[in-house]
Order: structure tokens, then sequence, then C-alpha cells
């Protein structure tokens, strides 16, 4: 069978609403997107639910099944963030998502993300994994991307089914919440009380940790509280690569990519340049993709940008960030060698006005050697509704680009 490659260029939380300060266009309307646009007019373009029509995902799942697997194969978002990060994970270890926050003495969060702290984080972090909870487990902490990070409850009569302390409030002012078992379990209930534990103590260490005195001396937020979610088991999973018997590469600068594409048996690429903000190094990533499809199968280049100006709701600085991601797929399909496709996805659709995730689809895109080309002629929301690729579901998509470099079985005689 024809054997060729794919790189995947992903904007996360690409898809929006239109919104009225800029037209009633969506940000990826109103964006200049020469190349994203002349990438649609060469190739075939369509819309994809990462899931079923009207199904919000978050990052982890939405990437869990870019990379190739089955929703229900989620192992939890704590254990991919652990992988994002280079935390060793073992089978039975209770991993936590993390955000650096801030609390007041009633304890009311007036910021889930500490003001987005990125400076000094590895001084906190190192300093909550002196932490003891109980004589037999095991503490494991490590920071993340920007005011995120990871937790690990390491020990004998654990549970992940635990509620989450992060009240997610769409607007800050709420108080954290305390953490009980989701089940009539003893281990729910042992993992409850040391989580409960862990952030008294963690509060306490961080009020008068030197790295939040300074930046209450300079006018900030201090980071003295950690808010956890999305606790998960540690599950083993058979590499994606393993399965397909290929090899791949993920680079990205946003942890929770990193950790789903480790899962999968990609080998990922970071680096401090590449954050997860509009002022990650689009030219390193580029250049890495290309270098990397040279001897890979598959690789996949992740931009964060767009999703974080969803979350903020600001419509134009989203535009910008797609023009970023325009300006780096371009890069890419400048030194495309013949034998290569170039795919365009998103992980989900993150509206400014709704300023979360939501069901809305998302247009993807395939370009490269004997494409069926459409008629479309501009990558945005509403264009690629009538593309060639139709409306397919996220594993559809991934099926299609594994088709086209030939590792999908034909069935029957």
């Amino acid at each position: 069978m024809l054997q060729r490659k794919v790189i995947v260029a992903i904007a996360d939380g690409i898809g929006d609403r239109p919104h009225p300060l800029i037209g009633n266009k969506t940000p990826l309307e109103y964006a200049h997107t020469p190349n994203l646009d002349d990438l649609a007019a060469k190739g075939i373009t369509g819309m994809m639910n990462l899931i079923s029509p009207g199904i919000p995902v978050g990052t982890d799942m939405g990437h869990l099944i870019l990379f190739g697997y089955q929703p229900e194969q989620y192992p939890g978002r704590g254990p991919i963030e652990a992988l994002g990060v280079g935390m060793d994970v073992k089978p039975g270890d209770v991993v936590l998502r993390c955000n650096f926050a801030t609390v007041n003495e009633e304890g009311i969060v007036l910021d889930r993300r500490a003001q987005r702290i990125r400076e000094k984080t590895d001084e906190i972090a190192a300093a909550i994994q002196e932490i003891k909870l109980a004589d037999d487990v095991e503490v494991h902490f490590k920071q993340a991307t920007e005011h995120r990070a990871v937790l690990i409850l390491r020990g004998n009569g654990l549970s992940d089914k635990v509620s989450d302390s992060d009240p997610k409030a769409p607007n800050d002012g709420k108080p954290y919440l305390s953490i009980k078992p989701l089940d009539d379990s003893s281990e729910a209930a042992y993992t409850a009380f040391l989580l409960n534990l862990f952030l008294e103590k963690a509060h306490a260490m961080l009020s008068d940790h030197p790295v939040n005195l300074q930046r209450i001396a300079e006018g900030k937020l201090p980071a003295n509280f950690i808010l956890t979610r999305g606790a998960g088991q540690m599950v083993d999973l058979r590499p994606i690569t393993e399965q397909l018997g290929m090899t791949g590469s993920c680079i990205a600068g946003e942890s929770t990519v990193l950790g789903v594409a480790s899962l999968a048996g990609f080998q990922t690429f970071s680096d401090p340049a590449m954050t997860g903000n509009i002022d990650t190094d689009i030219a390193l990533k580029a250049s890495l993709a290309i270098q990397e499809i040279q001897e890979k199968d598959m690789v996949y280049v992740h931009v964060k940008a767009p999703d974080l100006m969803g979350h903020d709701n600001q419509p134009i600085e989203k535009a910008k960030s797609i023009e970023l991601f325009d300006q780096m797929v371009g890069m890419i399909a400048q030194q495309l060698p013949d034998d290569v496709y170039l795919a365009l996805a998103a992980d989900h659709s993150t509206p400014c006005e709704v300023g979360e995730h939501t069901g809305d689809p998302v247009p993807v895109l395939i370009y490269g050697p004997s494409i069926r080309k459409d008629r479309i002629m501009q990558y945005n929301e509403l264009d690629c509704a009538h593309g060639g690729l139709g409306h397919l579901s996220g594993s559809d998509f991934v099926r299609t680009l594994h088709g086209f470099m030939g590792l999908v079985k034909k069935q029957g005689n």
C-alpha cells in the first residue's frame, strides 16, 4: 500500500461564534489568514465534532482523540498533565491537575490563576514538595505551564473518586470547595481527607513564602493556594504508535498536549521559547516540524494562544493569535516535502462570548498529494461547513489521516 506522512497543525480552541466587536464575524473570519486560505483553496475541508454535536470537551480529551484514542479510554486529566511535565507516573498513582491561585482569609478565590503567574513557580513547587501527609503516602508536586501544576499521591488505599476543590466559577469570587469522596469506599474517604490536609498545609506554607511576599510588595496577587481538579488514577494504555506500527513527534509548549503525546508514544519536543501564550516561538515550532517529519511518520505541532484569548473574551486578540498560527502554518507549507500531507485541526471551540469550551464544531483541512479538492476558498467555520470532508467526528478525522498514511487495514476480503 502507498504510504505517506502527515503533519498536523493544531490551533487550540480556534472555533468561535460571530462577535459584535469584530463586525459579527468569528475571530477566524476576521483574522488575516492568507496561508490558511491558500491551503483551503488547494485542499479539502470540513467540520469536526470531537465526540458528537453539542458535546464540549477539555483540552485533554480533545487531544486524546486527535492522537487516536477513543473517548472511553480517557485516563483523567491528572495523569496526562503529569506525563506532560516529565513526572514519573506509576500505575495506581492518584494524579490531580492543579492551579496556583489566590484566596483571601475567608477562603474566597480572588484569582483562580494568580494573575497567570509564570515566574518562580519552580521555587513554590519545591517548597510544596516537602509537605508530609502520612507515613505511607508520598507527595510529588511539580509546576507545569504558567499557573498550572501537577500533584501525585502515591501509596496504598487511595482512590481517584474525589471531588475538585476548584470552584471553576466563570468569574472569581467564590470560596474554594472542600474535597469530598464521590463513592462510599474507604479509599475515597481517605484520599479526600489527605487532599484537604494538603490544601491546608500548602496554604499555610505559601502564605509566607518569599516568592509571594515579593509579589505582594510588587503589587501582585500572591500564589497562596493550590486548587485541585481532574483526579485520575494512572492506567496502562498501549501507545498509538505501537498499535499502528509508526513513529511520531509532538512539538508543543503546553503540558497537557505533551502528556497526551507521551501517552500515545510520540517523542515530545518543547523549549522555554515555546510558551503557552501569544509570545510562543512559531519559527522554532515550524522548523522542528519540518526537521522531525524527515525521520518520523506523523508530527503534531500545537499553538495554545487562541484558546487563552477565547477564555479571556478577547476577540481581537484571538484574531491576532490566529494570525500567528497562520504564519506558522505558512512556514511549514513552504518547506513541506512532496510526500507529506499538512492537516489543520483544533481540539475544541472556545467562543469569546462564552469564555469556556463549547460543543460547537471546528474547521478541519487536509492538503497534500492526490487530494480531492473541494470548492472552498477560505478556512473558517462558515465556509468549511460546505467542504468535501463533510461533518465528521474526531475519530473519523484521525482515521482519515491514518488512511492517507496507508495505516488503515482493509475490512473484509
